[in-house]
């Protein structure tokens, strides 16, 4: 059997990374089936992998509790003609302040990934005012850049400090106890079953209500809308692609009745499938952490 090849954003010791370790530890010891893993310089190289057939699934970032969603993996995703989400996984996100420097005070620049960076931008605006802040491809790219530099420091997870043996000069930086994040995995293959179905839609015009209806298919059917995001369709300003998270599975009646009559109103129907969705555990991570590492409380 070969082995189950799963794509994530690298280089080692990225979230997405501890997700993709998880993601395939889970598989192997359900399938005995051999996982290797394919780091990508983004998130679009990573989803681009999957829909080109490089890889069997890949691990990408969709929201986080502090930022909201990830654009590049709507877009993608939308873009694509042949991706389909397997399971949703959320890791709890605890960011610390790496450096070679010694004192805050002598940092004059801070670089990581955006969503990193406004993940902590309260904790970098109350202690750091007079630094830079610098974007990274990810946030062990960002370790990459600074290098031995002592006036500059990254914003990485504890598993990378240790990984590429970096002082930790502040743990917990994040500006939010309870800050996760929420990751999709993403193959060529879909599924009707599971808690949740994404979806998204285009609207044939832009015109006042065009998106009540959609709405009120699912309102007189009591499917949960969970989220509700809009993504330029790129063609012209003002028209948007609209992606919606449900709380039902396909293989339900009501969700099938709304979805055939949704067609009616959208001029592109793209279902992504129905997944499970799991909240991971100290226990999960424990395989993937430096000793001492607690998730956030």
């Amino acid at each position: 059997m070969l082995p189950l090849v799963v794509a994530h954003l690298g280089p080692r010791g990225t979230n997405t990374e501890t997700v993709a370790l998880v993601y395939g530890e889970k598989h192997q010891e359900r399938t005995g089936q051999a996982v290797e893993f394919f780091p990508c310089p983004s998130i679009g190289k990573t989803l681009e992998a999957a829909a080109q057939g490089l890889v069997d699934v890949a691990i990408v970032p969709v929201e986080n509790s502090t930022e909201g969603g990830i654009a590049i993996t709507l877009d993608c995703l939308w873009a694509a003609e042949n991706l389909k989400i397997q399971q949703e996984l959320v890791l709890p996100i605890t960011h610390v302040l790496l450096s070679r420097g010694k004192l805050l005070a002598d940092l004059t620049k801070v670089v990581s990934h955006p969503q990193a960076l406004g993940q902590c931008q309260k904790w970098l605006g109350a202690h750091l005012p007079q630094v830079s802040l610098v974007p990274a491809n990810s946030t062990t790219e960002a370790i990459q850049i600074i290098g031995d530099d002592p006036t500059a420091a990254a914003i990485a997870s504890p598993r990378a400090a240790t990984l590429f043996d970096l002082p930790v000069l502040q743990t917990d930086i994040q500006d939010y106890p309870d800050n996760c994040t929420r990751f999709w995995a993403i193959s060529s293959e879909g599924y009707l079953a599971g808690s949740h179905t994404t979806l998204a839609f285009s609207v044939p015009r832009n015109v006042p209500g065009a998106l009540v209806a959609p709405l009120q298919l699912l309102a007189q059917r009591n499917i949960n809308l969970s989220r509700i995001e809009s993504r330029p369709t790129k063609r012209s300003l003002g028209e948007y692609v609209f992606f919606m998270d449900l709380e039902a599975s396909q293989t339900e009646p009501r969700l099938q009745e709304a979805l055939e009559k949704l067609k009616q109103y959208t001029e592109v129907l793209k279902i992504f499938g129905s997944y499970p969705t799991k909240v991971l555990q100290l226990a999960d991570l424990q395989h993937f952490h430096p000793p001492g590492w607690s998730s956030p409380s």
